[in-house]
């Protein structure tokens, strides 16, 4: 089959150190074009694929005939409007997160999914992971027995107030930035939903750069507590722990930036004091992301993370907003 050919909507800096490389060298696809204005942000982008065709304007990629799916790396304020302008081009589309500000708004896009018939999705590659289809593998299979809590923690230390994180404009804070991963990893390996919810959080300038979350959550294995910490204002750390009553599935060092802090590994705990270790060194949850999306575009396989799954994400967050209490 033919490679999907990409265009990325926008030069920013994590669309060129990774998501235009991991298109660049996925299977089944081709980076073929960037929309930017600017000659010096291209730059950086043709170093490693000199063949990229650049355009000057969002709409002249997006008009591009050549062009089959579109990466959007924009603020978070602008993904709903430019992955609706993408579909109506004809174009498959995988947004970064949060690919909306409110789950309302993924009403829409889901709409707009349905009646072009062509594939939109957030950009949310952890699920691709190996080490994160492993946790869930376990837990469904009943290794760590019945679930008691969870528990996510997301932390890094960030000041630069220019950093659209930073932004009330842009749609910053941690929860949006991060909280999809505390929230999302949590529901992707135990498909439950919040019950209730309740949540702290302490703002700076206009944004949340803590947030402290407790809830009860169901799903087809029964109740469970959970608990969740993100920050903008920490040193950095990830962790997510499953804790069963005859075992504990536990992800630490960075297994949401898996392999740059550390190694991506999942560890299991069972009693007798057996644990076993799984390591990931070469697995690229990016790559995998792209390769994914592109099974999905040219053979019609199941998207691993549907916008339906995203809206649950969303939803979740916008209860958490709605409840929380300044600190």
């Amino acid at each position: 089959m033919k490679p999907v050919r990409w265009g990325v909507l926008g030069a920013a800096r994590f669309a060129r150190e990774h998501m235009a490389p991991a298109i660049h060298a996925a299977e089944g696809a081709e980076l073929a074009a960037l929309a930017t204005s600017d000659p010096g942000k291209a730059a950086g982008f043709q170093a490693f694929c000199p063949s990229l065709t650049v355009h000057p304007t969002y709409e002249a990629l997006l008009a591009d005939p050549s062009i089959d799916a579109v990466y959007i790396p924009l603020p978070n304020h602008m993904h709903v409007e430019w992955t609706l302008k993408c579909l109506a081009a004809g174009k498959h589309v995988l947004t970064e997160k949060p690919i909306a500000m409110k789950a309302r708004e993924i009403d829409q896009i889901i709409a707009a999914r349905d009646r072009t018939k062509l594939l939109a999705a957030e950009a949310y590659m952890i699920v691709h992971h190996p080490q994160w289809q492993r946790a869930k593998e376990w837990f469904e299979a009943g290794e760590i027995g019945d679930l008691v809590h969870a528990d996510v923690a997301f932390s890094f230390h960030l000041t630069d107030l220019d950093n659209i994180r930073n932004r009330p404009d842009a749609g910053g804070g941690s929860l949006r930035d991060i909280g999809v991963y505390t929230f999302g990893s949590m529901r992707f390996v135990t498909g439950a939903e919040p019950v209730d919810v309740s949540a702290r959080i302490h703002r700076d300038n206009g944004v949340d750069t803590f947030a402290q979350v407790a809830a009860t959550m169901e799903g087809p294995k029964g109740r469970f507590t959970y608990g969740s910490m993100t920050s903008m204002r920490m040193y950095n750390r990830q962790v997510a722990t499953f804790q069963g009553t005859k075992g504990m599935i536990r992800l630490e060092g960075g297994p949401f930036n898996a392999n740059v802090n550390d190694m991506a590994e999942v560890e299991l705990h069972q009693n007798g004091n057996r644990v076993t270790v799984e390591r990931f060194p070469t697995a690229n949850q990016y790559k995998l992301q792209v390769e994914a999306f592109g099974r999905t575009v040219r053979e019609g396989v199941p998207y691993a993370c549907p916008l339906e799954f995203v809206r649950g994400t969303q939803a979740m967050m916008d209860r958490v907003y709605e409840v929380a209490v300044e600190i």
